[in-house]
């Protein structure tokens, strides 16, 4: 009975990883860098080359980055504080409603920090009289945006500049779009008005509902407490968001697969001669995005996977939906060996995958 049981168990995390993969659309890519941010509506993106290929890994063919950026530059994608006071790329029409969603609560977390750096209300009002003319016509740079604050005796040091444009994004009034032009591979992008730069705005009838649905959608099977901490919100919310949501019930959009873990009645259909090893970057959203992540990786692991004390969450190497390793940029494009914590049933494939990125940069 036990061997039973335990055979039943490896093969549902099989299923289960399975159905992470084509949600996640590591193996069900989409059509498009476009349409691959609208299905995973949030791709954590401090780290903006691991952001961009994020959505690269997931959209068909050999895209690269100058595809990504592209998208960016169309001002079809954006990045800004959406969540957990971290960077995220989204699409730029679902900006306005997420953020109605997660302000409230990100503002909360930073008030304490704010008051550290003298962060008040008048402060952000000079910030915002100072920078909206500038923000215009193609927008600003970091460096450009701390120089005007400077110039009205801000002092945008000691994170003091970053927390007042965090502050701006989640108000609403500026967010990062297109991507700054320069010989090989560019590392950032301008800040730019929402009101100038965002040319279509969607606001679902329920947004709470909305983002444990379209959460579900690109990340399930999850379960609340997964939606709580990738959106920042409590358990209270999360569970609210599920019951507006109708998850499990007949008119809802999501399925209760097992008990408290919901799906999408509808996932994205497995691409022929599907990949079965992904390199996929730091911060990816298919280790990150849950509470709970021994689904995809061995406890033994997670330590060196990330987050450690610095914050750092390393890129992996995931074969059959399970983190086998983690590899580097150097490990793609200089043939640096990857750190491997099993091996591999398939070699050729993990070289593969290093060579999807290696060319994903290379453009």
């Amino acid at each position: 009975m036990k061997t039973a049981t335990l055979r039943a168990e490896r093969l549902r995390s099989h299923r289960f990883r399975s159905h992470r993969l084509q949600s996640h659309r590591l193996i069900s890519p989409a059509p498009t860098v476009t349409d691959a941010a609208r299905h995973m509506l949030a791709v954590q993106s401090q780290d903006f080359t691991a952001g961009r290929w994020a959505l690269a890994v997931r959209t068909r063919g050999e895209t690269t980055v100058r595809d990504v950026d592209r998208a960016f530059d169309r001002g079809d994608i954006v990045r800004g504080w959406t969540m957990r006071g971290t960077l995220h790329t989204v699409p730029a029409r679902d900006l306005g409603w997420i953020l109605q969603v997660t302000a409230g609560r990100q503002r909360q977390q930073a008030a304490s920090r704010h008051r550290d750096l003298g962060i008040d209300d008048d402060m952000v009002a000079a910030s915002v009289r100072a920078l909206t003319p500038a923000l215009r016509d193609g927008g600003c740079t970091r460096a450009e945006v701390f120089d005007i604050l400077q110039g009205i005796d801000i002092d945008p040091s000691g994170q003091r500049g970053i927390h007042l444009l965090f502050t701006l994004t989640i108000d609403g009034l500026i967010c990062q779009g297109p991507v700054v032009a320069r010989a090989g591979f560019a590392r950032e992008q301008r800040f730019v008005l929402v009101q100038d730069h965002i040319r279509e705005h969607v606001t679902p009838d329920d947004p709470l509902a909305e983002l444990f649905v379209r959460y579900t959608d690109g990340h399930g099977p999850a379960g609340i407490a997964d939606f709580a901490w990738w959106a920042g919100l409590t358990l209270g919310q999360a569970r609210e968001a599920a019951e507006r949501a109708g998850a499990g019930t007949d008119g809802g959009r999501l399925d209760e697969i097992d008990e408290g873990l919901f799906a999408a009645r509808r996932r994205p259909r497995r691409a022929s001669g599907a990949a079965s090893v992904h390199a996929l970057g730091a911060f990816d959203e298919y280790y990150i995005s849950y509470a709970d992540r021994t689904t995809v990786c061995a406890p033994e692991h997670l330590a060196a996977v990330g987050p450690g004390k610095n914050g750092m969450v390393r890129p992996t190497l995931v074969e059959q939906g399970r983190v086998i390793g983690t590899w580097s940029h150097a490990t793609a494009t200089r043939g640096t060996p990857p750190e491997l914590f099993e091996e591999p049933e398939d070699p050729a494939a993990v070289a593969a995958a290093l060579a999807r990125f290696a060319r994903f940069a290379d453009d």
